[in-house]
């Protein structure tokens, strides 16, 4: 984890170019289904808030992108999700296998959760 990176620029710029594509993919795809999300890097990488509070973050690693939709958003899409590698509130995609439209899905789910809850 790069401490020293402060955007999601950087984040990006930071990776080879083939990531960088997946990586800002990512990105475009959190943006269209949460366009009032606030952008920041937490823990190091790029992170999402709605109503203050998270919605989802993302990462690169050499064969993977981490996603992180909190545990519910895992549960929710529990089905889809069956064939990754999980962790509590976490899934690995395999670097040639990002899945755009499931991404798209749970972040659209995870912005209607935080709005019943928080607004």
């Amino acid at each position: 984890m790069n401490t020293n990176i402060k955007s999601v620029d950087e984040y990006i710029d930071s990776f080879p170019k083939s990531i960088q594509l997946t990586l800002s993919t990512i990105r475009k795809v959190i943006i269209e289904n949460a366009p009032n999300a606030v952008e920041s890097i937490s823990y190091g990488m790029p992170a999402y808030k709605t109503n203050g509070k998270p919605l989802v973050y993302f990462a690169a690693f050499k064969k993977h992108i981490g996603f992180y939709a909190k545990p519910s958003g895992h549960a929710e899409f529990s089905k889809e999700l069956a064939k990754y590698k999980q962790g509590k509130g976490s899934v690995q995609f395999p670097l040639d296998q990002v899945p755009y439209e499931l991404i798209a899905k749970m972040v659209a789910f995870r912005v209607k959760e935080n709005e019943e809850k928080f607004k």
